[in-house]
């Protein structure tokens, strides 16, 4: 018996196309899919999850039920359920509890309802459904098996939690493995943030001064495609080595400090908390944009900009207007919540497609593993490696193979300059 709450059932049409769309542009999951309706490898469990509920979420959580599992899906930000997928995968049979601009009580409400049927193998973005679980519904601790983790900010908590000793079962950091992190976050996060700014403001980003706050693979991929559209990007970071690393690459790097003076859209892509506070927010231009690509809406200080400002007013949707008492003006997009899905529809499906492939590949090996310790896990290399080989199949892409005397070579120290 299906259990779910969406904002609007019948929107479940529309949701079907999107989900269609979706799936036509994700070959190697549709490969995992039909794999699964042969073996059955997640046959009567349940897989509770916590992602961002889009069309291309849409499609994993069909992969997990060809496999057997009964699903139970909620989102992982109030502002990033596309409804209209919410309510066609409550006519498809999973259980799903989430829709836009849920408040911060019907968030965790959400969660809890898929704790409530007891997953085996949780699946989280964020480590919000492993936090709860944890603090305050361990008992529904023993029923579970392991779990995976999606994205950077998620996993450095549960490393946290592993060194603070209070992990209680495994977690597969699925955003580690390369054919995660290398492409979508930072092709996926790239394309799709710059759309968020896009949709929110419609403005030119050619020939702006675009603030990068962190250069992670996220923000790789931001100054990479803001650059390809016009922008002066300029970064600052805290870290020598990637601040070294974002100098090669040809950007202006500088500190918070200066980079207020002169930015006209600020995005920040962390992953900690107030890197845009009062102090900076003060020294910056008439009608900046301020935009987040973090998990969290953290990154940008609202309670100062709030307390700076005299009035605020929607202009447009996801975008809000503040009035500084300095008269000045500056704009918040998608109250601070990460801008590529709050604002817009979230990375490309044949991006979604490696990581979700992961994923799924990730909870079939800790359905199939008798006993795992409670840490956090690299992905096996097998499964990044055999990802890749899918898409590159589905691409129609051809490499080589090493000979025998070549694989022997690589095996041994003794051959040197010939």
């Amino acid at each position: 018996m299906t259990n779910f709450k969406v904002k609007d059932p019948s929107l479940a049409p529309q949701g079907t196309l999107l989900i269609e769309w979706a799936s036509i542009h994700m070959p190697v999951l549709n490969q995992i899919k039909h794999q699964f309706e042969k073996e059955k490898p997640l046959k009567g469990l349940m897989i509770g999850a916590c992602i961002h509920v889009t069309k291309e979420t849409a499609v994993l959580m069909s992969t997990f039920a060809a496999g057997g599992a009964d699903v139970a899906l909620c989102g992982c930000n109030p502002l990033s359920t596309q409804d209209e997928v919410a309510a066609a995968l409550a006519e498809q049979g999973i259980n799903v509890y989430a829709w836009r601009n849920e408040t911060t009580d019907e968030y965790y409400w959400c969660i809890n309802k898929v704790i409530d049927l007891k997953p085996v193998i949780t699946i989280d973005d964020g480590a919000d459904l492993v936090g709860i679980v944890h603090m305050k519904r361990k008992e529904v601790l023993e029923k579970i098996k392991g779990g995976t983790e999606e994205t950077t900010t998620g996993v450095v908590r549960l490393r946290a939690m592993e060194k603070a000793g209070a992990l209680k079962y495994p977690i597969i950091a699925v955003n580690d493995a390369y054919t995660k992190h290398l492409f979508d976050n930072r092709y996926g996060t790239g394309q799709s943030t710059l759309d968020g700014i896009i949709r929110s403001t419609n403005l030119l980003l050619a020939g702006k001064n675009l603030v990068i706050c962190g250069y992670g693979w996220c923000g790789r991929g931001i100054a990479l495609r803001a650059r390809g559209m016009g922008a002066n990007v300029i970064v600052t970071e805290v870290d020598p080595v990637k601040a070294l690393e974002a100098v090669m690459d040809g950007f202006r790097v500088t500190s918070m400090g200066k980079g207020s003076l002169i930015g006209d859209i600020f995005v920040t892509t962390t992953g900690d908390i107030n890197v845009v506070r009062k102090e900076h927010m003060l020294k910056m231009k008439n009608n900046v944009i301020l935009a987040n690509s973090g998990h969290f809406n953290v990154e940008i200080n609202i309670s100062d900009l709030e307390s700076i400002a005299s009035s605020k007013r929607t202009i447009r949707p996801n975008l809000e207007e503040y009035l500084l008492q300095n008269g000045k003006k500056l704009y918040l997009l998608a109250e601070g919540r990460l801008v590529n899905l709050a604002a817009a529809e979230g990375h490309p499906s044949e991006v979604m497609d490696m990581s979700f492939a992961n994923q799924a590949l990730c909870v079939k090996y800790i359905a199939q593993k008798s006993k795992m310790k409670p840490k956090v896990y690299k992905v096996p290399k097998e499964i990044d490696t055999l990802v890749a080989s899918l898409k590159l199949k589905a691409l129609g892409v051809e490499i080589d193979t090493l000979t025998k005397e070549q694989k022997k070579y690589i095996a041994t120290w003794e051959a040197g300059t010939i």
